[in-house]
């Protein structure tokens, strides 16, 4: 049979010509498929995952919380009002989002601001500070201030927090609930209040000091901003709340845990942590700083409910 040109010898070679174009051809369409999935990344990471809004629920019974003394709190950290992705809008989304949980106490756990290398719209402080005072609980809305707080805008945020009569606990300690079924809400300054230089801080935290305010045997719920600090929490702390690390922020594998704002990398970077019997929980946050993009850790409201 005549050889035709849809007929080759099985034994018939291509050329090395052939081969090295069919190569930079997958190479090629390899990287735009590359480029294509990262900048799909980016837009998700940037434009859709922050405006979204999740409830994260825990159900905890710690060995020094009564049995049978129920407490339900709502969480909201790391507001950073302001920038792309927490304008007055998704604030006051997720001051309506906290009411509808119904909560014995609400927390606010810091950064209240926004802040990034580049010029952004902001929100002025007396406006994200009149969504938060729609926030209602039987036992009140209490406030600690974040490491941004201190930075950027220390004098803007407590006015406008003392504006609208939302307590800040720093070093502090109140008792709170009804006859038989108190505790001790306890609130600590910020652990890097003051920069000093080359990844040093000066902390405006009193651990000690505080935990001596608390005169009485009933059980302890700490708010601090950093989770840096529970370590030194004392064991008859029932439960740390708090936040800072945004969960990441942007979560890519193996690498995360490098930029994780924490001195343990990983170990306190999110969610329900148990050491030493003495229970943690690290709020992912709302809003973003440094870059305003998320990927892994979507914006979240966090439901505890105690015994």
């Amino acid at each position: 049979m005549n050889e035709t040109a849809e007929s080759k010898p099985a034994n018939q070679t291509v050329s090395p010509a052939r081969v090295h174009l069919t190569r930079r051809r997958l190479l090629t369409a390899g990287a735009g498929l590359a480029g294509l999935a990262a900048s799909a990344t980016a837009v998700y990471a940037g434009a859709i995952e922050p405006q979204g809004l999740l409830v994260t629920r825990y159900g905890l019974a710690p060995r020094a919380w009564p049995k049978g003394q129920k407490l339900t709190i709502t969480v909201i950290a790391d507001l950073h009002a302001g920038g792309p992705d927490m304008q007055l809008p998704h604030v006051r989304q997720v001051v309506d989002r906290a009411n509808a949980l119904h909560s014995d106490l609400i927390v606010l756990l810091g950064d209240f601001v926004a802040w990034y290398k580049f010029p952004f719209a902001r929100v002025p402080d007396p406006l994200w500070a009149a969504e938060l005072k729609r926030l209602a609980a039987p036992l009140g809305t209490w406030a600690i201030l974040g490491n941004h707080d201190w930075w950027h805008d220390l004098k803007g945020v407590r006015q406008a927090l003392a504006g609208v009569d939302i307590p800040v606990l720093e070093n502090d300690a109140m008792l709170l609930g009804d006859k038989g079924r108190k505790f001790w809400l306890a609130g600590i300054g910020d652990q890097l209040a003051y920069p000093l230089g080359h990844g040093r801080f000066l902390g405006a935290d009193d651990l000690p000091g505080t935990m001596h305010k608390i005169t009485s045997d009933e059980p302890v719920v700490l708010l601090v901003h950093e989770p840096d600090i529970f370590p030194h929490v004392a064991d008859r702390v029932a439960l740390t709340l708090a936040g800072h690390t945004h969960g990441g922020q942007v979560r890519v594998p193996l690498i995360w845990p490098f930029f994780v704002p924490s001195k343990f990398g990983a170990r306190y970077a999110y969610g329900h942590v148990i050491e030493r019997d003495r229970h943690l929980v690290v709020s992912g946050g709302l809003g973003t700083s440094v870059i305003p993009a998320r990927l892994g850790v979507p914006p979240e409201i966090v439901h505890i409910t105690l015994g």
